[in-house]
């Protein structure tokens, strides 16, 4: 299997974590907006088709999470995806500004 190439592309007033694998043209992502300062809101996780079935959408989330870690910003859950995650997951309770299984 092709490795995943994930960025983070910052924009005003939203951004995205990309995921890229090679010898596929296309790209995966969350969106994100920023409501306040050191918060992201995870708005959507989107995975085409022809990327499914190879943990595309948990490496996105991952990375988003190491990046909270890295750079001290909390997320808010939004998106179905990462809001059920992250219910599966308290121990990322630092990184949300929910508690697991909660709406935001």
């Amino acid at each position: 299997m092709s490795d995943i190439l994930i960025t983070r592309e910052d924009g005003d007033p939203k951004g995205r974590y990309a995921a890229r694998i090679d010898g596929i043209d296309a790209v995966a992502e969350i969106e994100f907006t920023y409501p306040a300062p050191g918060i992201i809101s995870a708005k959507h996780t989107r995975v085409p088709e022809v990327m499914g079935g190879r943990g595309v959408a948990r490496a996105l989330l991952d990375f988003m999470l190491e990046d909270a870690r890295t750079n001290g910003f909390r997320i808010v859950p939004v998106c179905p995806y990462v809001r059920g995650q992250y219910a599966k997951h308290p121990e990322w309770a630092d990184l949300f500004t929910t508690k697991p299984g909660e709406d935001p």
